[in-house]
């Protein structure tokens, strides 16, 4: 009787085992099911500005709802606030929802805020405060004050003091151009950005902005820019003053010599290749004037400008005219490089004289060989038959008339 009941207690605490397995088991299964009641979210927010904290709850069921800081001290506990800190008041309180801000948020205040919900057991949900530290007003610096066309140079932009790493853009004009950038984090977990930009210049680029541009999350549109200083030789252009068409025998020549450089030239000189300038002819600063041209003062003459970067030059070809010369003025270009009045008259003289050359030289081989086909001999009565004659004997006897005939003999050329 006694092993019966030994038994049944043993049956029975099995079963209460067992059953004790089975309800712990659902219980661990329904536990993060229940956890998902709870939410919250992650925070980011600029240094000094407003954050928002909300815990809220699906489905609740009378709990209480608590906000907790970093260090898991009670911020909030439904409605009231045990913490001593004016700067966390409550926005919003429902069963659920607990919404706090925190005002003037600075780097101390950043980690992981705790929503807990009063549940058995408890549940938990994180908010992580994130603090955005934006970078100081950049500074743009310069190595050359000024730079000579073809010369390099470079820039440097630093962005200092802020939380994250902030990166750095280049723009010259509308194009972006690409620096080198270094990173550097600083004794307080700040950081600290330079780029630097290298670039060759040329005399286009003077006068063009080049902007550093900072991008950082804390911020917006934070920039600053400088102009290049670019020197450059002179550019020179000659422009025809008078005449307007022909330069004719008589009549006078004004040219002017156009020069831009930086810095602006402080010479412009007037020259004529291979030979002086006329005697009489007036030069003032840029201007150049030949009075009654004629045809001795044929050449090209040259301005040549010059400044502390180096010196450029223009040519203008004279060709002067008769004074009748009734030639249209369109074909008449006396610009440095293209085709001179003088050389394209030599042209048209040379191609009459080849055409001629070339004809007579047709003319001669046609007659050359007329004369070589028709040797120039000649036949007399004499001499008729003898293709038929044996000998020249023969050829006499057979010849039409023989010397009876000698008074009527004729004479044939060929």
């Amino acid at each position: 009787m006694a092993n019966v009941g030994s038994r049944c207690l043993a049956t029975t605490l099995s079963f209460f085992l067992v059953s004790a397995a089975i309800l712990l088991k659902g219980a661990a299964q329904i536990l993060p099911v229940q956890g998902q009641n709870l939410v919250t979210d992650n925070i980011s927010v600029v240094e000094g500005e407003v954050a928002i904290i909300s815990c809220r709850v699906r489905n609740n069921d009378d709990s209480v709802i608590q906000l907790l800081n970093p260090n898991r001290q009670t911020i909030y506990f439904k409605d009231v606030r045990p913490l001593k800190d004016g700067r966390f008041q409550l926005v919003n309180f429902t069963d659920n929802e607990l919404r706090v801000s925190l005002s003037n948020v600075s780097l101390s205040d950043e980690g992981r805020y705790v929503c807990q919900l009063y549940t058995d057991p408890p549940q938990e949900a994180y908010a992580d405060i994130t603090v955005l530290v934006p970078p100081s007003p950049p500074i743009l610096e310069a190595r050359d004050d000024l730079v000579s066309e073809g010369n390099e140079t470079e820039l440097s932009c630093t962005a200092m003091g802020s939380k994250p790493a902030a990166s750095i853009r280049w723009m010259k004009g509308p194009e972006e151009l690409q620096g080198e950038t270094m990173v550097e984090e600083t004794y307080d977990h700040m950081f600290t950005v330079v780029s630097r930009l290298s670039l060759t210049v040329t005399r286009e680029d003077d006068g063009v902005p080049i902007i550093c541009i900072v991008d950082h999350p804390a911020v917006k549109d934070l920039q600053t820019q400088t102009y290049l200083e670019v020197q450059y030789k002179p550019e020179v252009k000659i422009i025809v003053e008078f005449p307007e068409g022909l330069t004719r025998e008589g009549e006078n020549l004004e040219l002017t010599c156009k020069a831009k450089g930086k810095p602006q030239p402080q010479q412009i000189n007037w020259v004529k290749l291979d030979d002086d300038v006329p005697s009489h002819a007036v030069i003032k600063g840029s201007d150049l004037l030949i009075e009654n041209l004629n045809k001795s003062y044929n050449g090209t003459y040259r301005c040549v400008a010059t400044n502390s970067v180096g010196e450029s030059y223009d040519d203008y070809i004279l060709y002067v005219y008769d004074a009748t010369s009734d030639l249209d003025p369109a074909a008449h270009d006396s610009r440095a490089g293209e085709g001179a009045p003088q050389k394209m008259d030599h042209a048209v003289v040379g191609g009459v004289v080849a055409v001629v050359v070339f004809a007579m030289l047709c003319l001669l081989i046609v007659l050359g060989r007329y004369f070589a086909r028709h040797k120039g001999t000649y036949f007399t009565h004499e001499a008729k038959g003898a293709d038929d004659a044996a000998d020249a004997d023969t050829a006499i006897i057979n010849a039409e008339g023989g010397h009876n005939n000698s008074d009527e003999k004729k004479e044939y050329y060929i």
